[in-house]
């Protein structure tokens, strides 16, 4: 578990399925589904079907962002290429209430961190599109590089948009001591 003051991070558990299901399926068209790869469609499944999915929740890989109690969102990892240790990290906050407050910042800065306490890695990314700023500029708070940009290949409304790929290395992480080493508890 992580914290930074009102808010934590920390591994999901079974009592916590009914609140993550309620913040991504139980709205047919969900607010946050416009900023989370809107190109991809959304299928909303029923609370029974999402009790039967295989691996609703890992405890390693996807943990709950929590405000004062209630859970707004999550961050997980999955591997991109586990034997060179490269690991794609995403974040989602459902609630909209707790968008552009600085949550997501917060919570990205506890989970990486937590990254690099526990796995052998050099490197850290993820990857979003042109029309996430906000998911743009959490990456650029945090110190992240844009490292790749591949144009026109995301078509949202009638609109292409870029593929945005952001990373930052241990010790670029490390060398800042306002980011490196907060909230383990």
């Amino acid at each position: 578990m992580y914290t930074d003051n009102e808010m934590m991070i920390r591994p999901a558990r079974k009592e916590d399925l009914r609140d993550l299901w309620e913040l991504i399926y139980q709205d047919e068209a969900p607010e946050w589904k416009k900023w989370d790869a809107p190109y991809y469609e959304f299928n909303r499944i029923s609370w029974d079907d999402y009790l039967l999915k295989d691996n609703v929740i890992d405890q390693d890989n996807d943990w709950v962002i929590e405000v004062q109690g209630r859970i707004i969102g999550g961050v997980s990892y999955y591997w991109e290429h586990k034997p060179s240790n490269w690991l794609e990290m995403g974040i989602g906050i459902y609630d909209p209430k707790y968008w552009s407050g600085g949550f997501g910042t917060r919570a990205l800065k506890l989970w990486i961190n937590h990254l690099f306490h526990t796995l052998p890695l050099v490197r850290v990314g993820f990857t979003t599109w042109s029309g996430n700023h906000r998911m743009i500029a959490v990456g650029e708070k945090l110190g992240m590089t844009m490292e790749a940009r591949l144009r026109k290949c995301r078509y949202y409304n009638g609109v292409y948009y870029d593929s945005i790929r952001m990373g930052l290395l241990r010790e670029e992480w490390e060398s800042n001591p306002s980011l490196f080493n907060s909230g383990e508890s």
